[in-house]
């Protein structure tokens, strides 16, 4: 088993003593692996969603060619997560000449250490094995980094020590690009690096010793001028560019934040009503659509991200707080999470007047519209606005007990009618049925069918002006 060789000569009875498989580039072994899973059906990228019919097929090409590529997006658009699933495209395991930094070829090496311990053991020269994992490096780019770092430089205390001349390539100190020698470099914010460090790279790319196979930087190209460029020569040696994007759909959007938030605690047991991911969702979506927020920056996918998983501890400590078996979201829950929304969005100047704060209740308040026409949609919800606007006035605790709030909410005809009609809760479920009658609420404020304000609750639209949206904000006792 080539599992098992521990020398060169050991090595040469295992199928890695081909030619056609131990001479080949990273790139047709990513190539021939990929044609394989291909082949049999499998999906080489598990874990990217909403990237099956734009980004994935365009880095399967650029694999298929044997292209070096860059993935150009913004922030959070799964370019890191992309990159490092590329390991999965090379061979679990793969020999190298043992005590070599640049993971050398038994059958060729490169470095002076490997080419001696060839000349003097032969056959007899150990084997060690490098996991796949090991062979991906990533780097990520800045101003300060140095042709050392990643290529490398003479090292005096090495060859003081070893007892070389400077110029003796035995003291030579490798960087981490000839560390990733028959393996993947990954060198993020591609424009950020220094002008002379990307002409080392060039130079790297054209004489192509070294197998490096792809980097990546994720700046927008208005921002070129601002934050640095690609020379045009490292430009020219690049196979492909490959665009990512924002989930172009909810669903893509929810099933992304889903696998990557952390909102199972492994205690009290948490339902997340799937109106609540949805609007949760909706915010990214807002932001990015509003003139208020910067597109140049964008908006993270990590916003609904950071944003459910605040949302879920909100909800969690009012569970715990109360004693209750479940954990239930409600909108109050969103509102109570708008730091994880300020954090992640750059403002314009007319945003930045306004105050993050205020922009992030917005685009909940709008989220909570769009969420409300998604679920609730056409349900006739008059008799609710006609009870209001008849003087019925309702204010919410954010933090009482769901039975608690149940019973306060019943005193509003229509409103179980409604998530009844709008299949949002059953009836047996007391916490789920209060996020419910949230949304019909919140729902009918943001579509300024009643209002709603921090001192009165829930109440007719007032004429004098615009309704104000906070209900997420009142703390007393339910009452009507």
């Amino acid at each position: 088993m080539a599992d098992h060789a521990k020398t060169l000569g050991e090595l040469k009875q295992t199928e890695w003593g081909d030619p056609a498989r131990h001479s080949r580039t990273v790139k047709s072994e990513m190539r021939q692996n990929l044609i394989c899973m291909l082949e049999e059906g499998h999906d080489p990228f598990p874990g990217i969603v909403g990237f099956d019919d734009t980004v994935i097929p365009r880095i399967v090409n650029a694999i298929l060619s044997r292209h070096n590529f860059i993935l150009l997006g913004l922030r959070g658009q799964a370019k890191s997560r992309i990159l490092r699933a590329l390991v999965g495209l090379l061979e679990a395991e793969m020999p190298i000449l043992a005590g070599s930094e640049i993971n050398d070829n038994p059958f060729r090496p490169i470095s002076k250490h490997g080419r001696l311990l060839i000349e003097e053991m032969g056959d007899d020269a150990p084997i060690d094995w490098v996991p796949r994992e090991q062979r991906y490096v990533e780097k990520l780019a800045t101003p300060d980094v140095t042709i050392a770092d990643i290529i490398g430089d003479v090292d005096p205390i090495k060859a003081a020590r070893g007892g070389h001349v400077l110029s003796d390539e035995l003291t030579i100190h490798y960087g981490l690009l000839p560390r990733s020698n028959r393996g993947i470099f990954a060198l993020n914010e591609l424009p950020d690096l220094a002008g002379k460090i990307q002409v080392g790279l060039f130079n790297i790319l054209q004489e192509g010793d070294i197998q490096v196979i792809l980097m990546v930087f994720s700046a927008n190209p208005e921002d070129y001028t601002a934050r640095g460029k690609i020379i045009t020569p490292l430009k020219d040696r690049i196979g492909s560019e490959i665009l990512t994007h924002y989930p172009v759909s909810i669903e893509h959007g929810i099933a992304i934040t889903k696998q990557e938030a952390w909102v199972d605690r492994g205690g009290v047991p948490l339902g997340i009503p799937p109106f609540i991911e949805d609007l949760i969702e909706r915010v990214a979506f807002e932001a990015r659509g509003d003139k208020r927020v910067d597109r140049r920056s964008g908006v993270s996918q990590r916003l609904p991200i950071s944003l459910i998983e605040s949302v879920t501890s909100n909800a969690e400590r009012r569970a715990i707080s109360n004693r209750e078996k479940r954990v239930v979201p409600r909108i109050t829950d969103v509102h109570a999470s708008l730091p994880a929304i300020t954090g992640k969005i750059e403002l314009e100047y007319e945003g930045e007047l306004q105050g993050a704060e205020a922009i992030a209740g917005d685009l909940v308040r709008r989220a909570t519209g769009a969420t409300f026409d998604a679920f609730v949609g056409n349900a006739d919800c008059e008799e609710i606005v006609s009870w209001f606007n008849e003087g019925g006035a309702l204010k919410m605790s954010a933090d009482e007990r769901s039975d608690v709030c149940l019973k306060g909410l019943g005193v509003v005809p229509g409103l179980f009618a409604t998530i009844e009609a709008a299949g949002l809760a059953p009836k047996k479920d007391p916490a789920t049925m209060v996020s419910a009658s949230e949304l019909v609420l919140e729902g009918l404020v943001a579509n300024k069918r009643i209002s709603s304000t921090e001192e009165i609750g829930y109440t007719r639209v007032v004429p004098e002006g615009p309704p104000q949206f906070g209900s997420g904000g009142a703390n007393p006792n339910l009452f009507t």
